[in-house]
């Protein structure tokens, strides 16, 4: 049998994880919100037509311009899937959008200055132009391993 004292220290832990978890989501929610404002927009002001003319369902030019775009479109992984699930419903491929959010989350061309400055011109550039490269064949298999799972 646990001890009653035992049993209070868990329940506290508990309820400090709880608390810790419900102030890490109210801090969350305006930035997920603005995220979803920000597609609504996209959608309303970006046309189909531009969609379609800059991701024209050829791999190879999707995983180039959706990698190009994600580099200088700096997010975060949280947000990636409201904007990742925004542009798959207006057409564009699953090459194109996993190109996207790689190097929306992994590039970010505005952070590059400040990551220079803290780590460096050799690693800062070095890391960014890694992780463009490398972005495109695993835009390949993310979009290979959807098709294995659907």
């Amino acid at each position: 049998m646990k001890e009653p004292e035992e049993q209070k220290n868990r329940a506290g832990e508990f309820y400090s994880a709880l608390r810790k978890s419900g102030r890490q989501m109210q801090m969350m929610l305006p930035v997920l919100l603005g995220v979803i404002l920000l597609v609504g927009l996209f959608k309303t002001f970006v046309s189909q037509a531009w969609i379609s003319s800059v991701f024209t369902g050829q791999p190879v030019t999707d995983a180039v311009f959706g990698a190009a775009l994600g580099s200088v479109l700096a997010g975060n992984p949280v947000n990636s899937y409201v904007v990742g699930r925004g542009l798959l419903d207006l057409g564009v491929g699953w090459v194109g959008v996993a190109a996207f959010i790689l190097t929306w989350v992994t590039v970010g061309v505005v952070q590059l200055p400040a990551e220079i400055a803290a780590l460096g011109p050799r690693f800062g550039i070095f890391r960014a132009v890694t992780a463009f490269i490398l972005a495109i064949p695993l835009a390949y298999i993310t979009s290979w391993i959807v098709r294995v799972i659907s």
